[in-house]
């Protein structure tokens, strides 16, 4: 028995997704990849696609890093009035 049927046999009927759930929720989600999204009629694997979603959930975090670290460097250098007007931009 391959490990794939051996885990899902492991668990309970009602709480299993049908492979048909899961490709719906690939396809949503290859339609918010900026990377997939223009290839919508081009078959994609679903590995494919976690695989993108991964890398660019990655390239989200070092993009909020760098803005983070641009704004800091804008809050050191501002004077106190716009540092103030920009924290309170933050905050809304």
């Amino acid at each position: 028995m391959s490990s794939r049927r051996s885990r899902s046999s492991r668990h309970s009927g009602g709480s299993r997704i049908s492979e048909d759930q899961i490709n719906d929720l690939v396809s949503k989600l290859q339609q918010l990849l900026p990377e997939l999204s223009n290839r919508s009629s081009d078959k994609v694997s679903a590995a494919r696609v976690l695989q993108d979603t991964c890398n660019y959930i990655r390239s989200l975090h070092r993009e909020v890093d760098d803005l983070s670290d641009r704004l800091s460097e804008l809050l050191e250098t501002s004077d106190t009035t716009q540092a103030d007007l920009i924290r309170n931009l933050l905050m809304q």
